[in-house]
């Protein structure tokens, strides 16, 4: 009665289950539902970066036909769960998100200080434009470089002992001054925007004085439920989030962003449905980004290439009222077999809005400096990069002393290389042209941390045979649902035509939001028990009717008079997270060709391999590390959020001035995986693989424009300017 469905492999893999819907334009996204009486919102923001608002003239704007309100610090009705301390807070105690109309104080150029609120969209962006702000301005700070003598320790991290972010040192902190070969060099990574193709939107719904219903572009309904229950103060279950499409987000959809707060707060004040779309010079300043940084990378290591010491500091960048912090620095501590090893990570804050994850958040920044430290040692050594990795392989986690669960990264080196022709790289730089092009190869390491939440599905069998998955996680575009239906398809041993999965909507059993690579271990985790505890009951069930050996599920129902048979089943992590360190590896292998005349830089080829445990759905996977590796590329070679500091604000706001990647700048991306299941990680034995697919591919990229050109390039992204 139970066969195994494979979805594993290249040519059975299964497409897209939303497929269909998606590309005939009939999914429908936040901003897409109707509505009866819709209102229409439209953000006013400010023109300055630092001081406060002496006066709002919305008298013209009021006068225009349809317009029903115009919000402000001046006459919002207030958000409940504010309350009533100062924002920000003194830094002893920083934490506090952005309070939107709050007060008369401004933190950021682009904030949110006043929202028209009228029948037609363009009728409020009409009005908006008549509204009249005056300011006294107070000089401002947007300029990392020059305020780096103001980075601090951050007060939460003081007051946790336990924090990763803690100053951390093993060994011998002088190892570095005894190391025979050494070097120290400053890599720096701009501020980066999330650029989805879809903007935020959110349409707001009080349904009753206590009931919400957001249709909202989030990462995590879950959590929104509960961040938006206690800013109005209402009982959780009372709130509705739905986000069953979302166009993209890379991690700009994690949290509740204070324009979502303001079409709540709208839909309230008027008793009806109001819509607020951002465009796309708001996204720059309204949901957060890559932050800033600066990393200085110390190496030393003995003649036969052994790393003796790492010293890896890093400063992150933040906003003048909330703390955000990344893990740029912890993968110098678990990457390489070094025993000593020292990091540190300071925070600077800035008059800008607060940064939040970006794909790789911490890891592809920390590890661009360190994967291009180590090729900088290597070529000084004159040891191939690969070899250098390899003689400094991690058999253990150093940090933690645990053992790993499972690590396949010789595989990864050993398929990626072979694939890629490794072999047929010089040691010299600029010794390889072909066609008036310098060609360089260079390769990177990559690691990801294992995150699994707890996690519940609910899986019902109708009597027709066919099933319906349930979950409230997301899918921002890597597959969700097709990664679930593999699963279920596989466990049940039906056929995936069979299975429809729902997710998107937080009336849904609990589940983590999409970041961190986290929803395949953890929801995967969670539908593969309930898909057990299902196949159980129905396996019970058919053990007590006649001919059960050649009955169906359909026919079980039907005997025992069932319309349906319905689990809920909840997966989580045991003792084996404390007893085994747990993390997904890759590496990439990337070709460059470098003009001789102009500079111009093309990735021409890319090998990437990745150690993620057990493939679910080949197909989506690939896909997933396709888009990865087209993040690296635009990261070390095209994104910069570059800001004019006279006024603190982004001057690259739109797609034509903020450069990405674009067909013609991709080249073929083969995707290999070592596909071997961890057992210890959870019962699908699947590890992340959304956030690895871009850690290390901007080192990679930048190792081989060295090879290519000579000139290392520490500072991203590697334009025309840098390498002439």
């Amino acid at each position: 009665m139970i066969k195994q469905i494979d979805t594993t492999s290249e040519n059975n893999s299964l497409d897209r289950v939303d497929g269909r819907v998606k590309v005939t334009g009939t999914a429908t996204y936040s901003a897409e539902y109707s509505f009866a009486n819709l209102v229409h919102a439209v953000l006013i923001t400010s023109t300055i970066a630092k001081g406060h608002i002496t006066q709002i003239d919305s008298k013209e704007a009021e006068t225009i036909s349809g317009v029903l309100a115009i919000v402000s610090h001046l006459n919002s009705p207030g958000v409940p769960g504010y309350g009533t301390a100062k924002q920000p807070p003194e830094r002893a105690g920083m934490g506090t998100s952005f309070r939107v109309f709050y007060d008369s104080l401004i933190y950021f150029s682009g904030q949110p200080i006043a929202m028209v609120l009228a029948e037609t969209l363009e009728q409020a962006n009409y009005a908006a434009s008549l509204v009249k702000v005056t300011y006294h301005i107070e000089k401002h700070q947007t300029n990392f470089e020059e305020n780096l003598s103001k980075a601090y320790i951050s007060p939460g991290v003081l007051r946790n002992k336990n924090s990763p972010f803690q100053d951390y040192i093993r060994g011998d902190r002088d190892a570095l001054d005894k190391s025979k070969f050494k070097i120290e060099a400053t890599y720096t990574i701009p501020t980066q925007h999330h650029q989805p193709m879809e903007p935020h939107a959110i349409i707001a719904v009080w349904e009753a004085a206590d009931k919400l219903t957001v249709y909202d572009k989030n990462q995590g309904v879950k959590s929104a439920q509960g961040n938006l229950a206690q800013a109005f103060k209402i009982p959780r279950e009372n709130v509705k989030v739905n986000a069953q499409f979302i166009g993209g987000a890379f991690g700009s959809g994690i949290r509740v962003w204070p324009h979502t707060v303001a079409a709540v707060l709208a839909a309230k004040m008027l008793n009806r449905p109001v819509k607020l779309v951002l465009g796309r010079e708001l996204m720059f300043s309204s949901v957060g980004y890559r932050p800033y940084t600066v990393q200085k990378v110390s190496m030393g290591a003995d003649s036969d290439g052994l790393l003796t010491a790492i010293v890896h500091e890093g400063i992150g960048q933040t906003s003048s009222y909330e703390e955000h912090l990344e893990r740029t620095i912890l993968a110098s501590r678990v990457m390489y077999d070094c025993p000593n090893v020292s990091t540190k990570y300071r925070l600077l804050s800035l008059d800008a809005n607060t940064p939040t994850w970006m794909r790789g958040p911490g890891d592809a920044s920390g590890m661009f400096a360190l994967e291009c430290a180590l090729d900088e040692l290597a070529f000084d050594l004159k040891i191939d990069p690969l070899t250098m990795r390899l003689r400094n392989y991690a058999n253990h986690d150093l940090e933690r002393n645990l053992p790993w669960s499972a690590k396949g990264l010789k595989e990864c080196y050993e398929l990626g290389a072979e694939k890629f022709g490794w072999k047929n790289r010089s040691h010299e730089v600029r010794s390889m042209r072909k066609d008036g092009m310098l060609i360089g190869y260079g390769m990177a390491s990559s690691l990801y941390g294992f995150h699994r939440h707890p996690s519940k599905a609910r899986v019902v069998m109708l009597a027709n045979g066919t099933v319906i998955v349930q979950s409230a996680t997301m899918d921002i575009g890597p597959g969700t649902g097709t990664a679930m239906t593999s699963i279920a398809a596989r466990v049940l041993g039906i056929s995936p035509d069979k299975i429809r999965f729902e997710l998107g909507d937080s009336s849904l059993p609990d589940a983590p939001g999409q970041n961190g690579s986290s929803t395949i271990p953890s929801v995967g985790a969670a539908v593969h028990v309930a898909c057990e505890a299902l196949k159980k009951k129905l396996t019970e069930l058919g053990d007590a009717m006649p001919g059960s050996d050649t009955a169906s599920y359909a026919d079980i129902l039907k005997f025992h008079k069932l319309p349906e048979l319905e689990v809920t089943e909840e997966s989580r992590s045991g003792p084996e997270r404390d007893q085994y360190s747990m993390y997904s590896f890759g590496c990439h292998f990337v070709e460059v060709h470098v003009s001789l005349v102009t500079g111009e830089t093309r990735v021409k080829r890319v090998v990437t391999c990745a150690d993620v445990g057990k493939i679910i759905n080949y197909k989506t996977a690939r896909s997933q590390s396709i888009g990865g590796v087209v993040g690296g590329i635009g990261m070390a070679l095209m994104e910069e959020s570059v800001m004019d500091h006279r006024y603190g604000r982004y001057v690259t706001s739109d797609f034509a001035s903020y450069h990405i990647p674009v067909h013609s700048d991709i080249p073929q991306i083969d995707v290999l995986y070592v596909d071997k299941a961890d057992t210890l990680a959870n019962p699908i034995g699947a590890k992340g693989l959304g956030e690895i697919a871009i850690v290390g591919v901007a080192a990679a990229v930048a190792n081989a424009v060295f090879h290519a050109t000579g000139k290392r390039i520490r500072s991203l992204p590697i334009n025309v300017e840098k390498l002439i």
